[in-house]
């Protein structure tokens, strides 16, 4: 598994965050089995839940309240992470992306099959906060306040979550 990180600024619109985003290219072989179900699994095991099966909006938004990740279970999608300055990446059945509560994210496109397995670090859940939300001040510190995962989604205890995230 190969991982790669991108930090993006406040863009006044979009808040992101100090934190990178991480992707974890081929975090599960998606090649044999039921992907999403090793997804379910693999997130559950290292302390991440309230999972869910859908695809990724196509507008920009972002989470005030909790980190983020997406397991691609199945498909290809084309995002843009961290607002409309942002990073457009493209991910694939396999690869997981972990958000960093305030990073923008938005499909650009997809294939027919894209499904996607969500999940958050426990004692989190994510409310949906699209670009231009008012009360920016608030929102700012809600982020702030967002408590450091126990374990990195993909990697558990010591994963790479730990050396771009420290802690």
């Amino acid at each position: 598994m190969d991982t790669q990180s991108f930090s993006f600024a406040d863009d006044g619109d979009v808040p992101n965050n100090s934190l990178p985003l991480i992707v974890y290219a081929g975090a599960i072989d998606a090649g044999g089995g039921d992907a999403a179900a090793a997804f379910e699994a693999l997130f559950d095991a290292n302390g991440w839940g309230g999972s869910w099966r859908n695809g990724i909006f196509p507008f920009h938004h972002y989470h005030s309240t909790a980190h983020e990740v997406l397991g691609i279970a199945a498909g290809e999608a084309e995002v843009r992470f961290g607002g409309e300055q942002g990073e457009t990446l493209s991910v694939k059945a396999g690869d997981a992306v972990l958000i960093p509560a305030g990073v923008g994210h938005k499909r650009l496109s997809a294939t027919p099959d894209l499904l996607v397995i969500g999940a958050y670090p426990g004692g989190q859940w994510a409310d949906l906060m699209r670009e231009g939300a008012e009360d920016a001040a608030g929102i700012r510190r809600r982020i702030a306040a967002v408590a450091m995962p126990d374990a990195d989604p993909v990697g558990g205890q010591g994963g790479p979550m730990s050396s771009y995230w420290g802690g």
